[in-house]
């Protein structure tokens, strides 16, 4: 779920835009994580009139998973928010959480991460909740939480392409912020390196190979808006850290991949032209008419490129007088070419 916050979080809005979202519930990107106790959900009550709120349950192997989802009563399509709860689990709080985000024009979903142990809230205190709780392996709570979000990008009121997490929540897996931005990045250098080798599989030319690796990067950009702002924002911070050398190990591989296709496609451009210049081109030339253009004279060509400037026989001319004016067209070959074709028009 590390790619899905990144990429998708801000999708179609800016940072202050999110965050100003975010505080119009009361609730910053920062400060996801939830009340220290389930007593919070006493506290505030966010009301649900004009809300669409529903519980339900999410099949996973053998098991279903309890939800409670809430969104806009008015129909449409909204940006997905997956409330993760914390160590009591899908309390009256986390609930409370969710219909804030629904009054701020999301659709929040939530789940029961330790339904298969009958829940915590009944134990008398945090000791015997985190005996419950701690010895939960991550990979199933990450497995409850995929089938959650296959089920919000499948959900009819959800805009399948903007889902998000709340960022509290990514430290329940993660020891530290470090960590986190090393998952992100881990996943971006894969992500796109994954995409640049499904692009060059399209091509065989170098040329035709770096407009597949732009086209394929900016589509990545545009699927990922938070990736170069993330980057290019820790970039700023001066100094070293493991997670600034995984950005700049990242770019260095880049540019050093591009720039390989820079030096195939230029091996191979030069090596056309040393072809051509060796006297085996052919070519036709159109311009302006010129009555004392005939076959058998001699072209001169001037400022066009190397292999194609310098002169030519002309081995046939055609004069044309059209509406648009008085042209030459002349089939011409270098001298001594023994075969071969190049147009220029």
């Amino acid at each position: 779920m590390v790619e899905d916050w990144i990429a998708n979080t801000y999708r179609g809005m800016s940072r202050r835009q999110f965050l100003a979202g975010m505080g119009a519930v009361g609730v910053g990107l920062a400060g996801y994580a939830i009340a220290a106790t389930p007593v919070a959900g006493q506290v505030v009550s966010t009301p649900a009139d004009r809300l669409a709120t529903a519980d339900g349950k999410v099949p996973i192997g053998d098991f279903s998973i309890p939800i409670y989802e809430a969104r806009p009563a008015a129909a449409g399509r909204y940006p997905v928010v997956l409330v993760i709860p914390e160590v009591f689990g899908m309390h009256e709080h986390i609930k409370d959480v969710t219909r804030r985000f629904a009054a701020a024009g999301f659709l929040g979903i939530t789940f029961e991460p330790y339904a298969r142990e009958g829940g915590v809230l009944h134990l008398p205190d945090i000791a015997a909740v985190r005996k419950v709780v701690d010895p939960i392996p991550d990979d199933r709570v990450m497995a409850d939480l995929d089938a959650v979000a296959a089920y919000a990008k499948s959900h009819p009121a959800a805009q399948a392409d903007r889902i998000g997490v709340t960022q509290g929540a990514l430290f329940r897996h993660f020891p530290d912020k470090e960590a986190i931005w090393l998952a992100v990045f881990a996943w971006v250098r894969e992500s796109l390196g994954a995409v640049f080798a499904t692009a060059m599989e399209k091509s065989k030319s170098p040329l035709a190979k770096i407009e597949q690796a732009f086209l394929a990067h900016v589509a990545f950009i545009a699927a990922n808006p938070g990736v170069p702002r993330v980057m290019f924002h820790e970039l700023q911070y001066p100094g070293d850290s493991p997670v600034r050398a995984e950005v700049r190990t990242m770019i260095t591989a880049y540019r050093k991949r591009l720039g390989m296709l820079f030096a195939q496609a230029k091996a191979a451009g030069e090596a056309k032209l040393r072809e051509f210049a060796r006297g085996e081109a052919r070519a036709t030339f159109c311009f302006p008419g010129n009555p004392l253009v005939a076959a058998e004279e001699k072209l001169t060509v001037a400022c066009v490129r190397d292999g194609v400037d310098g002169d030519w026989i002309i081995r046939s001319a055609t004069h044309e007088l059209s509406g648009g004016g008085y042209t030459c067209r002349v089939e011409a070959e270098a001298p001594g070419a023994l075969g071969g074709k190049d147009e220029e028009d």
